[in-house]
């Protein structure tokens, strides 16, 4: 078995050396967006010093053919690093920076040379042709027209939905920022590729680098940097006392890595730049060495701070008082982890006693460790209201940097800026890593007035928050919870949707007031289209009942315009009440009608883009642009079967076919007309024969 190890930069992967084909007995594409963001501001973060690389791992790959390789261990990476390029490309505007982002995941054909077009990467039988389709051949404006009846399997919707969300956070970026981005992601993204000629030897190598050998965590070298400076005496004793410290953190190294760079912020205020070894040992153990203060060091600073990080992970496990416990959990609904330092911080200068002997905050099986007051008097809590006004405008602030998508290295300057002055005494009003400007309390408030279609997460969330704060309590979830459209995505002759006309459906159909939540899977409704027939099976069960969002669709006997706006104003106005953005400096309320027209029609240059994003382009919208005239006809042809359709553009913006039904979207009109879900793909114009996807990819640029 020969077994080859180098370490190439990502330009050096994605070229003709290595087509890649994901065999069939491999898992799915699973990675999740916060995966894809997690990797995205990474990368950006890394690239702010482009001399250092940023290593991703090894890919194990067998020989299967010049140049081709099965994928035994890599593909989320491989199928991730795809869609990074596929939105780095499609939004660029150079055509040479276009050609070379496309070379990446595409080997250009070259008739002379016998080389055939043909993407890099080749996914599992079922999932492909969807990818290749979509994903590598640009079709980003078709994928982001689709809706959940469009895929046909898990994976798909996860590289829909990853490639919004990798797409939106790159359209926050300039230009020159994604320029930096992109020739970082190229040259600094290094990965040891390992082969082998066998499929048995690659899985014994995977077994091998991912059970044994592994390698010293960032904490071995700290305690091993640190005992190493304390007298023969104390020596085995402190390195004992670091373990019963650190080990509780568990057993996973990049949560532990993530404790020791969050430590490190606390300690220094600095975010992390991608060198945690070499900047905790010099910025923070060094001068313990120094000053001959390591035992303090583990004891008052090591030891607090990881009871503190044990404490987040599992906070109703804890004698914490109900409202500290609350907060925290509701902090952990969010998908990134800035936050946490902010807390961890809150919570050492908050309990004098958080890791003195004797004294746990765990409430462990057979203790008969008390909650409440007893609680906070055993862990010696001071300045109550401090505390409770820190971890809510932590959560405040998380919530819109979510909402906004900010990337991960300002939400780190965040956490940096708020320990800073946190430390210097300063009240809570007045500490600016926790403070939310106009701009983005703006911000939030358009994305949440606009479509959502493509982050369940984050709508689940935003119904959560908006659902309590309409109870006026913090309501017990089920063990499944969704949030599924009231509306289906077609209404036209369905029963119970009175008072609809033109392009109303289209522009309701995936915000928030036509969400609700429900006990139970997103699925539960595919086969009903009718009102009464969707919103009783959204009340059958009777946890989907307490949330009065929900439960309020019993007093409806018809879903209207009317209803919609109704439950989109309440929504929005629950939203910004809880997390304290209703208002602006002059007390005028945000939350109505001149938003509304904001939100519609875009605000500021950077508002407007930061919310506009991923977000589906309608055909009225093109209409209205004058890219599109009605009356004009489309043409879809297939002229090997004998097959062409033809639809005509309306007056209100929709697509009306030769039997005289209309559609709202192409894809729609596409499926209708001969099944396929690729409707930018497919309709050209008559007039011209420019393909759709290319009109919205103009009227899309054009906006930005």
């Amino acid at each position: 078995m020969a077994i080859n190890a180098k370490e190439l930069p990502l330009g050096k992967v994605f070229t003709p050396d290595f087509r890649f084909r994901i065999p069939s007995f491999q898992r799915a594409y699973i990675w999740r967006p916060e995966h894809v963001l997690q990797l995205i501001g990474d990368v950006d973060e890394a690239s702010r010093t482009p001399d250092v690389p940023y290593f991703l791992g090894s890919l194990i790959l067998v020989r299967d053919g010049e140049s081709a390789y099965q994928v035994i261990d890599g593909q989320q990476r491989l199928v991730s690093l795809s869609i990074i390029v596929a939105a780095l490309r499609d939004l660029e505007r150079d055509p040479e920076w276009m050609r070379l982002l496309d070379a990446l995941i595409v080997e250009p054909g070259d008739k002379l040379r016998g080389i055939r077009n043909e993407p890099r990467l080749t996914l599992r039988e079922r999932d492909a042709a969807f990818f290749r389709q979509y994903v590598q051949e640009g079709n980003l404006e078709a994928l982001f027209d689709l809706t959940d009846d469009d895929w046909t399997s898990p994976a798909q919707r996860t590289i829909m939905h990853n490639t919004r969300q990798a797409y939106d956070a790159l359209a926050l970026m300039d230009d020159e920022a994604r320029h930096r981005f992109a020739s970082y992601l190229v040259n600094g993204v290094t990965l040891v590729i390992v082969t082998t000629d066998d499929l048995d030897g690659a899985h014994r190598i995977f077994d091998v680098m991912n059970m044994r050998g592994l390698p010293l965590t960032p904490s071995d070298v700290f305690k091993a940097r640190a005992t190493a400076a304390l007298p023969a005496a104390s020596m085995d004793a402190y390195a004992a006392r670091w373990d019963d410290i650190v080990d509780p953190l568990g057993d996973d190294p990049r949560a532990v890595e993530d404790f020791f760079e969050f430590l490190h912020l606390i300690l220094t205020r600095k975010p992390a730049t991608g060198k945690l070894i070499d900047e905790f040992l010099a910025d923070v153990l060094q001068p313990h060495i120094d000053a001959r203060t390591v035992p303090a060091f583990v004891d008052r600073v090591l030891a607090p701070y990881a009871t503190a990080w044990r404490i987040l992970d599992h906070p109703s496990d804890t004698v914490l008082p109900a409202w500290v416990r609350d907060r925290l959990e509701a902090l952990h609904d969010y998908r990134n982890a800035e936050w946490k330092p902010v807390a961890m911080w809150a919570l050492v200068h908050s309990f004098r006693a958080l890791a003195d002997d004797g004294v746990s905050p765990f409430v462990t099986r057979g203790s008969h460790a008390v909650r409440g007051t007893a609680g906070e008097q055993a862990l010696g809590l001071h300045d109550r209201q401090r505390l409770e006004d820190i971890l809510a405008a932590l959560e405040r602030l998380t919530g819109i940097d979510t909402l906004n998508r900010t990337p991960s290295i300002e939400r780190r300057g965040h956490a940096a800026a708020a320990i800073r002055d946190l430390d210097k005494g300063y009240p809570v009003r007045l500490v600016r890593g926790l403070a939310v400007n106009a701009d983005q309390r703006l911000a939030a408030l358009i994305r949440l007035h606009g479509e959502m279609q493509g982050d369940d997460d984050l709508v689940r969330l935003l119904l959560i928050r908006a659902n309590e704060r309409k109870a006026g309590m913090k309501i017990t979830r089920p063990r499944r919870l969704a949030a599924v459209t009231i509306m289906p995505l077609d209404i036209a002759g369905r029963d119970g949707y009175a008072g609809w006309n033109g392009g109303e459906h289209d522009q309701w159909m995936y915000r928030l007031a036509d969400m609700a939540l429900v006990q139970g899977s997103a699925d539960q409704l595919d086969r009903l289209d009718g009102y009464a027939d969707r919103r009783d099976r959204m009340l059958l069960r009777q946890d989907s009942k307490r949330f009065p969002l929900t439960a309020q669709l019993a007093d409806y006997a018809e879903c209207t315009p009317a209803m919609m706006r109704r439950r989109q104003e309440e929504t929005v106005r629950l939203i910004a009440e809880y997390w304290d953005i209703r208002y602006d400096e002059n007390q005028t309320d945000l939350t109505g009608d001149n938003l509304a027209r904001i939100a519609d029609g875009g605000g500021s240059a950077g508002v407007g883009r930061a919310a506009r994003g991923s977000k589906r382009v309608t055909i009225a919208q093109i209409v209205a642009a004058g890219l599109l005239v009605p009356g004009e006809t489309l043409v879809w042809e297939r002229p090997r079967k004998g097959e062409r359709w033809t639809a005509t553009v309306t007056d209100d913006g929709r697509f009306r076919l030769e039997d005289g039904s209309s559609y709202a979207s192409p894809t729609a009109a596409a499926r209708a007309a001969g099944g396929s879900s690729g409707g930018l793909d497919v309709w050209r114009r008559s007039a011209d024969g420019r393909r759709l996807g290319d009109i919205w990819k103009e009227y899309r640029l054009r906006e930005a």
